[in-house]
């Protein structure tokens, strides 16, 4: 049966406690900053879509100047208290450590980061200062990562920045597209106020792009307009059933409970995620910390092709969620329109595709779960029908830019997940750096 509030309060909190406790003191954050060798060329560095300079931040906190260290941090990601929570670090900077080569711990850099940045944020640290209004004007469609990066990288030179945002809150997919015990939405909401106090940026939300706002309007009174509105249209699975009550969207699943609440959203008692990214895993595991007594996940291929990190199926696999590999979607059943069935398709793998992993191909075979409630994350697509009916010049959805992030429109640029179609919080940071560099050289500022 799928309904809401099936916890107490004091469970919801315990559930979505915060998955990486930080550390207590600057004591045992030096204990662990001590550890690093400050590598010459670092591999850590390199592996940063933002190219932080990890060795030398870390050698501020082990010095204990704290607020050199959220300078240098901030100086190349100005969301890199929120990075610090969300990044797979296993795949970037901690999975280059040279300490991995020892077959040692590698060096915690996440947590030193996260130490750093939150004492900035707590204490109202102002980092930089902001040159004197120069008299441009930009405007960003967006303000998730790439939006946010892209207005502070421009107030920070003088440019006067409008964001227009379509939701009530800032943040993009920070604020309502990860789960819950990563960043609570209290930490989103003043790790965006906190990028704001410089000065320059002006946030007008609920404006969405072709409701209450056009392009061509902007570009009327703008001298630029950067867009980095990101996808968030789920992929359908385009399968018999799809519209029964109980199947739904993991990107509105994950929104809800950062929107409404743990208590006022909705789970079945057996539940069935499809896909085995990033979103599939938060939505599993939070279907299964809002009361759900089983939760399945379903991927066509192999955990060799999964999209997610190990450190990611763990997570899931410890909150007690089941996983069928070489399984796909058929069909699904239901009773008087409400799901009661999914009925899947074993898999096996061919040859390799564009992306290089192996094919899933249809056996014949086919199997049946018993469930309430499907929950879809096979990826998501960009916003298509709003690029094309923009005139913007597009790749199935994904806004096609040149070297210089500009679009096909004079004086329009894009980043972010926009383009690229879907990749980590960091690259959309650095995006929006890459939007603003490009947006000064556009307006001829030095």
């Amino acid at each position: 049966m799928i309904k809401n509030n099936r916890l107490s309060d004091e469970q919801y909190a315990e559930n979505f406690n915060d998955i990486h406790p930080p550390y207590e003191n600057i004591t045992a954050a030096k204990v662990d900053a001590n550890r690093c060798l400050f590598c010459y060329d670092a591999p850590c560095m390199k592996s940063c879509p933002t190219s932080i300079d990890v060795p030398k931040f870390i050698k501020q906190i082990a010095t204990e100047n704290i607020r050199g260290s959220a300078h240098t941090i901030f100086t190349s990601n100005i969301m890199g208290a929120g990075c610090s929570k969300v990044c797979p670090v296993e795949k970037l900077c901690e999975g280059a450590c040279v300490y991995n080569l020892l077959e040692e711990e590698p060096i915690p850099i996440a947590k030193l980061q996260r130490y750093s940045t939150e004492k900035a944020m707590q204490n109202q640290w102002q980092l930089f200062q902001r040159k004197q209004s120069i008299g441009k004007k930009v405007a960003i469609v967006g303000a998730g990562p790439a939006g946010l990066s892209c207005a502070h990288s421009l107030s920070k030179e003088g440019i006067d920045v409008t964001i227009y945002e379509k939701e009530s809150k800032g943040g993009g997919l920070m604020t309502y597209g990860i789960a819950a015990y990563k960043v609570t939405p209290q930490f989103c909401e003043d790790e965006v106020n906190y990028i704001l106090s410089i000065g320059g940026i002006e946030i007008k939300y609920n404006q969405e792009l072709g409701k209450n706002i056009s392009l061509v309007d902007l570009q009327k009174n703008y001298d630029a307009v950067y867009l980095g509105l990101g996808v968030g249209v789920a992929r359908q699975l385009d399968i018999p059933g799809e519209d029964l009550v109980g199947v739904v969207d993991a990107i509105n699943f994950i929104y809800n409970i950062r929107d409404k609440g743990y208590a006022e959203v909705p789970v079945g008692d057996k539940v069935a995620v499809i896909g085995m990214g990033m979103t599939a895993i938060d939505a599993a595991t939070q279907a299964k910390r809002l009361g759900a007594k089983e939760v399945t996940m379903l991927y066509r291929r192999t955990e060799e092709e999964m999209p997610c990190t190990k450190h990611e199926l763990d997570i899931a696999m410890l909150d007690g969620c089941e996983i069928i590999w070489l399984a796909a979607p058929k069909e699904v059943k239901g009773v008087d329109g409400k799901v009661t069935a999914l009925i899947c398709t074993k898999m096996q793998l061919g040859e390799p595709d564009a992306s290089g992993r192996r094919s899933p191909v249809d056996t014949g075979e086919t199997f049946s779960l018993e469930v309430d409630m499907v929950i879809k994350a096979a990826g998501q697509v960009p916003f298509e029908e709003l690029i094309s009916g923009n005139g913007i010049k597009n790749s199935k959805g994904k806004i096609v830019i040149d070297e210089k992030c500009a679009t096909n429109i004079a004086g329009v640029f894009a980043g972010g997940d926009a383009v690229n179609g879907g990749k980590e919080v960091v690259d959309a940071v650095q995006a929006g750096k890459d939007g603003a560099k490009a947006i000064m050289a556009y307006l001829n500022i030095a």
